[in-house]
């Protein structure tokens, strides 16, 4: 896990070339005015879903991860607290839904929080377990981009 303001993303450029065109795509974009829906970047490779929605008590949230993808979390209105911590600590809830290259866990394990502000981004490997949309104080409206960049 990895977190930054959109302004140093270049300091990420070396995760290779998908994270760099994902990020440039973040910051030569006006995200405030795309509506919510999914935006190819580089076919199936690198895409970015843009949704919006009320954060949600921790109680309400659920761990996830996934196989094939690497998240970059980019707060474009709002701010929310992402969970976070190390997959192998975390026991599956739900089989691995290839299709939709997600599997779910028990909030079982002590994790850590990030606080992401609007402009903030989080980065998801494969190896981060993460509960993302978490109110930092009370339920607030966010809109956030996801870059999904294919890693394997």
């Amino acid at each position: 896990m990895n977190s930054d303001n959109i302004k140093n993303a270049k300091n990420y450029y070396y995760l290779g070339e998908k994270f760099q065109e994902g990020f440039e795509y973040l910051l030569n974009t006006d995200m405030q005015s795309l509506e919510n829906g999914k935006y190819e970047i580089q076919g199936e490779d690198i895409f970015v879903s843009v949704q919006d929605y009320t954060t949600k008590i921790p109680e309400e949230g659920k761990f996830e991860a996934h196989k094939k993808y690497a998240d970059i979390q980019y707060i474009i209105k709002g701010e929310e607290k992402l969970g976070y911590g190390d997959v192998k600590d975390f026991v599956p809830s739900t089989f691995y839904d290839d299709k939709n290259d997600i599997i779910f866990f028990e909030n079982t394990v002590k994790s850590s929080f990030v606080h992401a502000k609007e402009g903030d981004f989080v980065i998801f490997m494969p190896e981060d377990a993460h509960m993302p949309c978490i109110a930092v104080n009370e339920p607030l409206y966010v809109k956030k981009a996801v870059v999904k960049v294919r890693v394997s």
